[in-house]
């Protein structure tokens, strides 16, 4: 049996065949460089696309037979990329943390200004601070149950229902100790009793305010009384010295007009007197700002009510259609 003896290596041919796999080593170093900077989050994106840049730059020099001092120095610039992007990100994220902070507080502090609500109530103030201390994800989360709570409580109605309520509340009041200057509807009822017993003829005029509720919520309630105020001084001085006005709530006025010869006449007469007042002029934070108040009226005849106290079945079935 004749066998052959393998023929020895070629030690040439050996080292030449070795040379792609260490060429292979150098293409290894720029795909992890690559591969591993797009395991990096993407914080801020400008800064995150000009990182990946850089990165791809670098990795593209790693080279088949540089010279070891090279290959060290990139890597030291690779590190020295994510280091940069790290320090940098960090900044970005602060300030990211900031910016929406400030965005929170600005929009809590328009809602509670659209709802008639003082920021500087103790519950509202605790949520407003409470903002700048937010951290973590379980904290945000509590943050906003809380916020949910406060406009949404499940034992009472929340603060718009609130704001409305008050707004339509009837003034019971005799006293003119209300936002109007005006004697409030206790008057008006007693006013009223004393002109049916005498058997006077006449008539109720009921003024509604219909943007009130808008106002309040966007400036305040101290924007509502001086409109208030404003539509007030208007009717007592353009109505008859024997004619009476009355606050009945924040959302209407209540006038007894006397001496009047039909109710054509008068409602053309009320007509004139409820386009002077469609735009008021008040003050809001220091500065004279002009509101456009949408009024409506409505006339009933003294002879129709069979008693004084039907004047909260007439508010009340307006109030409902509005």
């Amino acid at each position: 049996m004749n066998l052959k003896q393998p023929a020895p290596k070629d030690p040439a041919k050996s080292a030449s065949k070795a040379d792609p796999s260490m060429s292979n080593s150098d293409h290894c170093l720029s795909i992890l460089a690559q591969g591993v900077s797009r395991c990096v989050p993407e914080i801020d994106s400008p800064l995150f696309k000009a990182f990946q840049t850089n990165i791809d730059s670098l990795a593209q020099k790693f080279q088949p037979g540089l010279p070891n001092e090279e290959k060290m120095t990139l890597a030291h610039s690779v590190l020295d990329e994510f280091e940069s992007y790290r320090k940098n990100s960090e900044v970005a994220l602060r300030e990211q943390l900031a910016c929406w902070r400030s965005v929170t507080a600005m929009l809590l502090d328009e809602l509670l200004n659209k709802h008639g609500i003082s920021p500087k109530a103790t519950a509202v103030s605790l949520l407003v601070e409470r903002i700048k201390l937010l951290t973590t994800t379980s904290e945000i989360q509590e943050w906003r149950r809380n916020v949910n709570d406060f406009f949404h409580p499940v034992d009472r109605i929340n603060p718009a229902d609130e704001f409305a309520a008050k707004l339509h509340a009837t003034d019971n009041s005799t006293t003119n100790d209300n936002p109007s200057g005006l004697r409030g509807g206790g008057a008006a009822i007693e006013h009223l009793r004393k002109l049916m017993e005498d058997k006077r003829d006449g008539f109720i005029a009921l003024f509604y305010l219909n943007c009130l509720d808008v106002i309040g919520m966007r400036f305040g309630l101290e924007a509502v009384e001086d409109c208030l105020m404003t539509v007030a001084s208007s009717f007592t001085a353009r109505l008859h010295s024997e004619d009476s006005v009355y606050h009945w709530s924040d959302s209407t006025m209540l006038a007894i007009i006397l001496g009047r010869p039909g109710e054509m006449l008068l409602a053309a007469e009320l007509d004139r007197i409820v386009a002077q007042n469609r735009e008021s002029t008040i003050k809001i934070a220091g500065r004279s700002v002009m509101l456009r108040i949408p009024i409506t009226f409505e006339l009933v005849p003294i002879h129709r009510l069979h008693s004084p106290e039907d004047l909260y079945c007439i508010s009340d079935h307006q109030t409902a259609i509005l």
